[in-house]
């Protein structure tokens, strides 16, 4: 039933296999809770050991027990530590509770566990998972506990404390000759069935007498014959502790299934057991015990809970209790609200009845009318649910009750006259035994009535991890119910403890467990410092202004997004003051003023919302949450330039639609589709000057690239002065750019678009590899999932070209004015390639690039109508550099002094590849991206490029302090400076000669900037001859 704890025979030997070959146990990845105001510490349930709990909960209250344990040094018990050591003996079974016992008494947890004893025990899973019964664990482990002491000083431990001898006697009434038979007990087992109490049940047992006469006689060894004879037992030594074991469950024979016994059973608070001995001669301390522990089951005799009420002897935790009114807590209330259910025990107000009656019986009939009148409730109303009808009652209590030979009168079996019976405060009738053996029983002495609080009886209630205080008279709720006591224990009232003892936990405990518990409470308190900060640590996102850059109404980093953010744990509980002194320490070299903004990264870009205000405020009061992103910046612009901030400014991506020029036989109407990124701010007058120049309407679409023609909806001209956020345009929304001959498909008297289908289930290719005859077209009927390559040989075959042609050929898109796209790798399906059906594809000469490789277009030069669009396939790991190489060597030009830009949404040069050793893939360069190869060497990182300009003067034999003269006077001749389309610097007649450009750090001061410039003048005053 226990696994292998009660064969764990010699526990200390080498080979103990317990805890072997098991996976560890996962840990709680949270420290335990602390102990709470009782100060003292439950036990976790494993899941189906509150039993062993309970009983655990008992031996370390039990002062002497629990030192008796830890005297027992490492001398004699071996250490954990040794367990794998071949030829090392390790008791493990005390070292584990030893240990249990600390960390009950010494570490600072709500609930300790049994984990490490329980698998000392030898117990799997599934034994933790099984409740037991603990009257019968509380004899294995005793059992278990002094096999594995066996050879030590404490091989007696329980004998010494628990053990004691009752005496069975048999006396001939003949000759006297008294035959006797002793018994060891370490609990004593009594009866709750037909029995009142405690005290009536030790009364049966000890102090009642068994006749053998009539047919009934004993066979005397003396007398050599059957003979009349008296039965009686005793108790010949009483252990210091006492343990009692009640019958609560039973066998209903009628029924063939177990039941609880949830009768009224009282027991004492204090008991004088002279009665129950075979000596009575000592002093009457000798016989008096109290009682320390209740262990309480809840529940059925199929299944239930255990949990133990406990007397504090050494005051070790923290009883307070509030007022009356306000301390009941919600498991009492549960429990009493059941105990309330329960009705009033029967047996006592029948005896009570019946007591009373001077005829000693009386009809059934009239007992059931006498309980009516004294409860003013019928038996059937009252307890018939419970116990069933009242004769039947009577007839399963023989004990008790007598009925006479017709069975229609009912009485008090002959015993029970004797004993005058008592009412007590609940109504329940307690009786007093008879006087025996010249004792008398003292009821007042021995009363049930239990002990005010006020008399320093510390009494806690402990279940399992759960640990709160009661009074002492809460022991009488567990009297009776289905919430009732199981075992009772009691200690010899001589039994005294030492003044050191009181309220110190560590009294006794062995120097290397102190020392143990010290290093565990001290990594206790930095785990719980650890989870403190962990659960209140909020991460941050710091994004740095100068990693980023300001551009199509967004922020956008200027390396990659993990170069340009830092991020930062800090206590929510901290202020706004204290994470902006963290941002300055982090960042040394911060000048200036720092606001901390609010930002969010949208599908456009990174944009700014409200600024953090209020230095003494908490992060938590200001609401930042966990993964915030905070903007660093000055406030006011990024990189130069002036930033917008707050929800009217942020930036939207929009799709812009515009209907294709060429479309022929299609069963529907094509466009082209592009992305722009506008500030929600922006005008529509302004929008549609930029993407209409030649003038047009506009038509917005809220749910994207719907099929309904319904959804388009026309942006009539009175809003032009309307923002794009006021029209309701958001991320993902498209718009259709219809020039004027398109706006035939608008229908002006509603607005909306007439005629805008996606039905069209084919691809045209026109014939662009030969040139020297006519280009021809034909329609590939393709689906989505179609592949390009199946496309072009379909494609060459219809347009009846060479078959050669397909190793040497590729197919690319032609926009709506006849430009060819990037080509489209072969291996991609029409979807993949993102063409839409009916749109046109050129097949060309040249190989497609592969999934890797990136088709670029690219133009020498600022303006892209001065020179002709080149093209080039470049792998999408090149670098800047060695792609910046490949262009000017297809371009025909050479030398160091030329950089790449990117092409913005106005068709300008733009960014600046500045990263010549990043890959085009990591730049996020993507295929069809159109390139500026312009000419001037950038600056090296953090420098800038600054022209300079000279004064020329107008008489060429001046002296040279007046040509001195003239150059500080240059400043007044500036607005005479011209600069071509190019960006370069041109000459003019005004008397300014340009002399070249410096790269001066931008951390540079002016007086730095001057040096170079009065350097670079001498050098020309020296050098350079003017004409």
């Amino acid at each position: 039933m226990f696994g292998d704890l009660f064969e764990e025979d010699f526990s200390f030997i080498s080979n103990n296999q317990c805890g072997k070959g098991k996976k560890s146990k996962p840990r709680d990845t949270e420290p335990p809770a602390p102990r709470e105001f009782t100060n003292l510490s439950g036990i976790k349930n494993q899941g189906g050991t509150c039993y062993l709990n309970s009983l655990l909960q008992t031996l370390l209250f039990t002062p002497e027990f629990r030192e008796a344990l830890f005297s027992l040094g490492p001398e004699e018990l071996g250490t954990l530590d040794d367990i794998s050591k071949p030829d090392a003996k390790v008791r493990i079974i005390p070292l584990q509770l030893q240990r249990l016992f600390a960390q009950l008494l010494l570490l600072d947890q709500q609930a300790a566990s049994t984990t490490d004893l329980t698998e000392s025990f030898g117990w799997n899973s599934n034994e933790e998972m099984r409740q037991h019964d603990v009257q019968e664990l509380n004899r294995i482990l005793f059992s278990a506990l002094e096999t594995s002491l066996v050879g030590t000083s404490g091989h007696d431990i329980i004998n010494r404390l628990y053990h004691g001898i009752v005496v069975n006697q048999i006396v001939c009434k003949e000759c006297k000759n008294v035959s006797e038979r002793q018994e060891d007990f370490l609990d004593l087992t009594v009866a709750v069935k037909g029995v009142a109490g405690l005290e009536e049940a030790l009364w049966n047992m000890y102090v009642e007498e068994e006749y053998f006469e009539n047919d009934n006689l004993y066979r005397c060894g003396a007398c050599d014959k059957l003979v009349e004879a008296s039965k009686s037992a005793k108790l010949r030594k009483l252990p210091p502790f006492l343990t009692i074991s009640l019958l609560r469950f039973n066998f209903d024979f009628e029924k063939c299934e177990r039941y609880k016994e949830t009768s009224c059973y009282t027991f004492p608070i204090q008991i004088n057991l002279r009665p129950f001995c075979e000596q009575t001669e000592l002093d009457d301390s000798e016989y008096m015990y109290e009682l320390f522990s209740v262990i309480i089951h809840k529940g059925g005799c199929y299944g239930g809970h255990y949990h133990v009420y406990i007397r504090d002897v050494d005051e070790l935790g923290n009883w307070q209790l509030q007022e009356e009114e306000s301390n009941t807590v919600e498991d009492k209330v549960l429990r009493d609200t059941e105990n309330a259910k329960e009705v009033e025990n029967p047996l006592a107000v029948l005896k009570g009845i019946l007591s009373e009656e001077e005829s000693k019986q009386m009809p059934v009939d009239q007992l059931g009318q006498k309980l009516l009148e004294k409860k003013g409730m019928s038996w059937n109303k009252k307890y018939r649910k419970q116990y069933g009808a009242l004769r039947k009652y009577l007839q399963n209590h023989p004990q008790v009750f007598q009925f006479s030979p017709d069975e229609n009168k009912v009485g008090l079996k002959e015993k029970y006259h004797k004993l005058p019976f008592k009412s007590d405060s609940q109504g329940q009738d307690l009786q007093s035994p008879p006087q025996k053996n010249n004792v008398q029983w003292n009821l007042e002495k021995t009363s049930t009535t239990l002990r005010d609080s006020s008399a320093g009886c510390h009494w806690f209630d402990l279940n399992d991890s759960k640990v709160q205080p009661i009074k002492e008279k809460d022991i009488e709720k567990q009297f009776q119910g289905k919430e009732s006591a199981y075992m009772l224990f009691y200690r010899k009232s001589q039994l005294k403890r030492p003044p050191e003892a009181r309220g110190n936990p560590r009294y006794q405990i062995p120097e290397h467990l102190l020392n143990e518990m010290n290093a565990a409470n001290t990594e206790l308190q930095k785990k719980r410092a650890e989870c403190d900060s962990a659960s209140h640590g909020i991460d941050l996102h710091l994004h740095l202004s100068s990693c980023y850059k300001f551009h199509n109404g967004a922020l956008h980093p200027s390396f990659t997004w993990k170069e340009s953010i830092v991020d930062l744990t800090i206590d929510r509980r901290r202020t706004l003051g204290d994470l902006r002194q963290s941002v300055f320490q982090m960042l040394e070299s911060w000048e200036g003023d720092m606001i901390l903004s609010i930002a969010k990264p949208l599908p456009a870009g990174l944009h700014l919302y409200h600024s953090l205000d209020g230095d003494e405020l908490t992060l938590d009061g200001i609401g930042l949450a966990d993964g915030a992103d905070i903007f660093v910046w000055n406030g006011k612009e990024v990189g130069g330039t002036k930033v917008l901030t707050g929800p009217d400014h942020e930036p939207v991506i929009v799709n812009v639609l515009r209907l294709a020029e060429y479309n022929e036989g299609g069963k529907g109407q094509d466009f082209t589709e592009s992305q722009h990124i506008i500030p929600c701010s922006t005008e529509l007058g302004a929008l549609r000057r930029a993407l209409a120049p030649s003038g047009g309407i506009i038509l917005k679409n809220g749910s994207g690239l719907g099929k309904d023609t319904k959804n388009w909806e026309v942006l009539p001209e009175e809003d032009m002065r309307e923002t794009v956020k006021s029209v309701g345009l958001t991320d993902g929304c498209s718009i259709l750019i219809l020039d004027s001959h398109d706006q035939s498909l608008v229908n002006v008297s509603n607005g909306n678009l007439t005629a805008f289908t996606y039905d069209i289930s084919w691809l045209q290719v026109k014939n662009f590899c030969r040139t020297d005859a006519e280009e021809k077209q034909v329609k590939i009927t393709t689906t989505i999932e179609t592949v390009m390559s199946d496309i072009k040989i379909k494609a060459i075959q219809e347009l009846q070209l060479e078959e050669e042609l397909a190793n040497d050929s590729c197919l690319r898109p032609v926009s709506g004015n006849g430009k060819l796209l990037s080509p489209v790798p072969e291996d991609y399906t029409v979807k993949e390639a993102e063409l839409k059906m009916g749109s046109l594809l050129g097949l060309c000469h040249g190989k497609s690039p592969t999934s890797t490789q990136l088709f670029l277009y690219f133009i020498v030069g600022s303006d892209q109508h001065t020179g002709p669009e080149m093209e080039i396939v470049v792998e999408e790991t090149a670098s800047v550099r060695e792609c910046l190489n490949l262009m000017l060597e297809k371009s025909g030009l050479s030398g160091d002094n030329w950089h790449l830009r990117r092409l913005d949404w106005c068709y300008e040069a733009g960014e600046a590849l500045s990263q010549e050793n990043a890959t085009l893939k990591e730049l996020n360069v993507c295929r069809g991206d159109t390139l500026v190869l312009t000419e001037g060497k950038l600056p090296p990182k953090g420098f800038l490029k600054i022209p300079i300009w000279w004064y020329k003067p107008l008489n060429h034999m001046e002296h040279q302090e007046n040509a001195r003269d003239q150059v500080n006077g240059v400043t007044c001749k500036m607005e005479a400076l011209e600069v071509s389309p190019a960006g370069e610097y041109v000459q003019t007649d005004m008397g300014l000669c340009y002399a070249g450009s410096i790269e001066i750090t931008g951390e540079a001061s002016l007086e730095d900037l001057k040096i170079q410039y009065v350097l670079i003048w001498h050098l020309l005053i020296c050098h350079v001859r003017w004409p």
